[in-house]
């Protein structure tokens, strides 16, 4: 069983060939420049880019892989949640594919991409208790089954990701964020500032990093002749020093919401042996650390997808597009791209 997964919900143009036996064919990527000078993504640049790129990415994909055409057996694409001109292109032209080839086409939701990523480079079984933290999301999860989700919590304001980005941001460093905020963090002392934990203490899995940000933010305005963030000057040890009070704060936030849920968990799910962790901000090296260790203390075993496959990719669309294709759970070609799409309105039969 051969699928070919499509990927253009962001600024990543990508697509993946892989088979059931988790082996992948071929991958091809391309991480979009137009966006740093703006210091995020711009949709219409974006859906631009995606359409001038995405024939020759998945032409280049299918040529890497060796595999003829005719012998792909479906076509995943990025249905949603994501920046609908994006969506949009990756869909039609999956649809185009799969009409041509009269091979079944499969809408993806892109969170679920993130949530099944971890099962294709490890043995993860369900259920399993997920934390899915990205730019545009920051959920635990508990996830059942293939379409099968149970949302603990949720952030109320911005996600963790776009919390980093924002922060990168405000410091001068550049688009995207994440990586900069570590590299910095990793030269920088953590308890020179103090940030505070919002929710920290709450008795719900919710998270909330608005007024992280807005910490950071006052932080900042304190080097500016006029309180202006955009004319701040901040020497680079200071700036490795806020750094590292941001890392560290995120990140309590994060593991002690899940040491709450990881309770709920091994009482309703006993069964469950895995902690999962996925999205962009899964590569942060730091965060990973900590979920490993809080994963040893409770008994469960800490699972990621690699590195490169946090971030948006066609390998996680590709294997989430082959595990509903296993089920059956195909598309009709009139399936409409979704710009919102919860988990739980996914198919599950």
């Amino acid at each position: 069983m051969i699928v070919l997964g499509i990927e253009s919900s962001c600024d990543e143009t990508a697509a993946a060939i892989l088979n059931e036996k988790k082996k992948i064919l071929a991958e091809t990527l391309l991480s979009q420049q137009e966006h740093k000078a703006f210091g995020g993504v711009v949709p219409e640049l974006a859906a631009r880019a995606h359409l001038e790129h995405i024939d020759e990415i998945i032409e280049e994909c299918i040529e890497k892989s060796g595999v003829k055409i005719e012998d792909i057996d479906a076509i995943a694409a990025t249905s949603g949640p994501g920046l609908i001109g994006g969506v949009l292109v990756g869909v039609m032209a999956a649809k185009a594919i799969s009409l041509a080839l009269n091979k079944p086409f499969i809408a993806v939701n892109h969170l679920e991409g993130h949530a099944l990523a971890a099962r294709q480079s490890n043995d993860v079984s369900f259920p399993y208790l997920l934390l899915l933290v990205s730019g545009g999301h920051c959920q635990i999860l508990v996830v059942k089954g293939v379409g099968q989700y149970e949302r603990l919590g949720t952030t109320i304001d911005d996600a963790a990701g776009e919390a980093f980005d924002k922060v990168a941001k405000m410091l001068g460093l550049g688009y995207p964020g994440g990586p900069m905020i570590e590299k910095m963090a990793n030269k920088g002392n953590p308890n020179r500032f103090v940030l505070p934990r919002p929710m920290i203490n709450s008795d719900d899995y919710d998270f909330s990093f608005s007024g992280l940000k807005t910490a950071v933010r006052k932080l900042v305005e304190a080097y500016s002749p006029d309180g202006n963030v955009a004319k701040a000057i901040i020497n680079p040890e200071d700036t490795a020093d806020i750094c590292a009070a941001f890392q560290v704060a995120a990140t309590e936030c994060l593991v002690k919401k899940l040491e709450k849920a990881i309770k709920y968990f091994k009482t309703n799910y006993p069964e469950g042996k895995d902690l999962v962790v996925s999205g962009g901000v899964a590569a942060n090296s730091f965060l990973r650390d900590n979920l490993r260790n809080l994963a040893h203390r409770n008994q469960l075993t800490f699972a990621a997808p690699p590195l490169q496959y946090c971030t948006d990719n066609g390998v996680m669309i590709a294997w989430a597009g082959l595990e509903r294709f296993q089920k059956g759970l195909v598309d009709t070609l009139d399936f409409k791209p979704r710009p919102r799409w919860p988990l739980d309105e996914i198919r599950s039969e």
